[in-house]
């Protein structure tokens, strides 16, 4: 339905560019008494002009881009997530999600006008041709990669699997640039990292894309059999996990619930609201679980956090989330015309509460302790979370939907939204040692956590819905 939508309306957008209005008036009756003249009014404006800035601008413009930037501002001025994406970049978006592509298998950066190689991938073309940790690339098949971008020299590296490239390489302890040739693979992005802690799991899950839920059960059960007996419980460490796809949010809260609700959407009508609901199965067979999350945890991480909250299945450890509660719809324009991102729904936790402009509040709020460089550096700062974008969603819990008449007949006012919160600091430090989070975590599943210098526990979460729908599977 919102595709047919979408495709009517570009068609009087189009009509209206090229100055099509009679046809436009013929058709839909006398255009004084049609409920959409003011509609067709506005985009004769937009005709005139697009026409004005073709014809008059001091340099000849591209139409096509004009046409994209229009599309984008339109989108871009309903929230902060609606936008629109060029073929490129749902290009692009559709390799985060999928979390697989043609490449060699290497995490690199730009350093002084060449590609610095971070580390190269384990079992991919890039490890098994010999590219080392601080190579430097030079040259993709002997054209220099100096004044290209980090993304146009990514680009350039990815291709189809099966066809080679040439790299030339400066290593240190090396006098000469040397050629290595590689052929692409299909390179899948690991979006869990995990160990054990002694007698914890520690899975770090830093997406969720289409490989998120089958290497978050693969890493339970390989910490399962390398912990073994004395295994206390889990840690998911969801901090500046920016979200992904929804369905993978649900198959991850499904691994630790057994039953119940995990996730309702509710769009604009009340047809199109929809529950996800658990199955019976418990992959960490009832072991205790952490959630950790921070300033950084957003949309799918928030949807885990809130549902296994909300079911009592794990302590949520750490500080205020980003407050991300809607859900993005992509939908595709054809094979060259790229697709656009509209917020859809927004999704609400197994009590029926919003997490939109609010975030999810911890059960034990931990804040991670700040080295003293970046103490000062964001001394004068507020911490930035869905309440702080220009144009977001408001939070539509304990507001009601029309005035109700006071006790002589006037209107009274409508009730407050709720409160809307600014998210918490995103910062986490690369050693395990110096993480205070981490550490007040593993104290905590081990019995040893006292409570210096942790905040008093938030209020505790209503009862779950336990009512059944159809689980909501669209992209978030």
């Amino acid at each position: 339905m919102r595709k047919t939508e979408f495709a009517f309306w570009t068609f009087l957008m189009m009509a209206g560019l090229a100055g099509v209005t009679t046809v436009m008036n013929v058709t839909n009756g006398n255009s004084a008494t049609s409920p959409n003249a003011e509609l067709y009014k506005q985009l004769d404006l937009f005709g005139d002009v697009f026409e004005r800035v073709r014809s008059d601008y001091v340099e000849k413009p591209d139409d096509t881009l004009l046409i994209e930037n229009a599309i984008n501002g339109m989108l871009s001025a309903l929230d902060p997530h609606s936008s629109y994406l060029s073929p490129k970049n749902f290009k692009d978006m559709q390799v985060q999600t999928r979390g697989e592509f043609g490449g060699l298998g290497i995490e690199v950066t730009m350093e002084n006008g060449v590609i610095k190689v971070v580390s190269p991938i384990d079992d991919t073309p890039a490890s098994r041709a010999g590219i080392l940790a601080n190579d430097l690339i030079t040259h993709l098949d002997n054209e220099q990669i100096n004044g290209l971008t980090l993304e146009q020299a990514v680009e350039k590296m990815r291709g189809p699997v099966n066809t080679p490239i040439n790299l030339t390489v400066v290593r240190k302890g090396r006098e000469e640039p040397f050629d290595v040739k590689v052929t692409r693979d299909v390179i899948r992005i690991n979006p869990v990292k995990a160990r054990a802690e002694d007698d914890v799991a520690y899975i770090k899950v830093s997406t969720f894309n289409e490989q998120t839920h089958a290497m978050l059960v693969k890493s339970m059960e390989q910490l399962r059999k390398e912990i073994g007996p004395k295994l206390r419980g889990y840690i998911i460490d969801l901090r500046n996990n920016p979200g992904g796809l929804l369905d993978q949010a649900i198959s991850v809260s499904d691994d630790f619930l057994e039953q119940g609700a995990i996730v309702l959407t509710k769009g604009r009508n009340n047809e199109e609201t929809q529950r996800a609901q658990a199955r019976p199965g418990d992959t960490s067979e009832g072991k205790p679980v952490v959630i950790l999350i921070n300033g950084g945890s957003a949309s799918a991480s928030e949807i885990v956090a809130g549902a296994l909250q909300d079911h009592k299945r794990a302590t949520i450890i750490g500080t205020r989330s980003f407050g991300k509660g809607s859900v993005q719809t992509i939908i595709p324009l054809g094979s060259t015309n790229g697709a656009i991102r509209l917020t859809t729904a927004r999704y609400y936790t197994p009590s029926n509460r919003s997490i939109q402009a609010k975030g999810i509040d911890p059960d034990i709020v931990v804040e991670q302790e700040l080295p003293d460089d970046l103490k000062e550096k964001i001394a004068n700062e507020k911490p930035r979370g869905e309440a702080s974008l220009r144009g977001h969603l408001r939070n539509p819990d304990g507001s009601k939907a029309t005035p109700s008449e006071g006790e002589n007949g006037a209107a009274a006012a409508p009730e407050e939204p709720a409160k809307e919160e600014s998210g918490s600091l995103a910062y986490v430090p690369k050693e395990a040692e110096k993480d205070t989070q981490l550490q007040y975590a593993l104290r905590f599943l081990r019995g040893t956590a006292t409570e210096a210098n942790v905040a008093k526990p938030a209020t505790p979460p209503a009862a779950p819905a336990t009512d059944t729908a159809k689980p909501a599977t669209v992209p978030n």
